[in-house]
């Protein structure tokens, strides 16, 4: 079973990972395990792709998800990960100025789909963005754009629309993409704009919104101590299953 959590901070990593697996140093001796921040887009398909990957490797993967810059910042402050992959290549970027990575290896391991999503229930009458402004809109969930890179997206998006006044009142802003998806999922949003992989199995309507994906990238952190498991998960992603699994979820690739 792959573990998750969400996480508040550097003391929050270290709770979860006491809470997950007991005395890390008798775990390890039993199962080789990793910690990946992840951004929270990849809740989904991590779940598969975890799975698939400790089948073949043996390594367990433990997941924090979060959005992007709270894991950027949570590594800055030394929270105990193994691998970072986030939602953009910015903040990956940054990590790499600061000598937080292990050299040469950022890679961009997927094209993220930002997704206009039309839950299953919501009266939104909605097929085209300029449709928004439809008094059958209500809500609008986006994530905070100062924290996640789809959020940015998406608030990006909107601002270039004609009708943005008559939009902007309706915007609410959740934490991450995954809690807007829950605006949508509880009735209290009309419209949410998330990232496909997260919505596309997920029922309603769901409509490809950016002509560009977001690149999103992937890199080992430079204190962790199990580098070599870090990299198989990471040639899992670039190379192997995961790369199918990430298809399979509406990501796109570069190459």
């Amino acid at each position: 079973m792959i573990r998750y959590s969400r996480v508040a901070g550097v003391a929050g990593v270290a709770a979860m990972l006491a809470a997950c697996g007991g005395n890390r140093t008798e775990t390890a001796a039993a199962k080789s395990e990793i910690t990946v921040a992840a951004a929270a887009n990849l809740v989904d398909v991590f779940g598969q792709i975890g799975t698939q990957f400790e089948a073949e490797t043996g390594i367990h993967p433990i997941f924090s998800f979060a959005s992007t810059a709270q894991l950027t910042q949570q590594i800055e402050n030394s929270a105990p990960f193994d691998m970072f992959a986030a939602a953009d290549s910015e903040h990956v970027a940054k990590l790499e100025r600061e000598k937080l990575l292990v050299p040469g290896s950022r890679a961009v391991y997927a094209l993220g789909v930002l997704a206009m999503w039309i839950p299953p229930g919501s009266e939104g009458q909605v097929g085209r963005l300029e449709e928004l402004a439809s008094p059958s809109v209500r809500v609008i969930a986006i994530a905070n754009p100062q924290l996640a890179p789809y959020g940015r997206a998406a608030l990006d998006l909107l601002k270039r629309q004609a009708n943005w006044q008559q939009v902007k009142p309706k915007i609410v802003y959740a934490e991450n993409i995954s809690m807007a998806k829950q605006y949508g999922m509880s009735n209290n949003a009309d419209v949410v704009f998330t990232a496909y992989s997260l919505v596309l199995h997920a029922g309603g309507k769901a409509i490809r919104v950016s002509s560009e994906g977001l690149q999103q990238e992937l890199a080992v952190i430079a204190a962790s101590q199990r580098r070599p498991e870090a990299q198989k998960f990471v040639d899992f992603l670039l190379h192997g299953k995961g790369r199918e699994i990430l298809s399979q979820f509406g990501y796109e690739h570069s190459q």
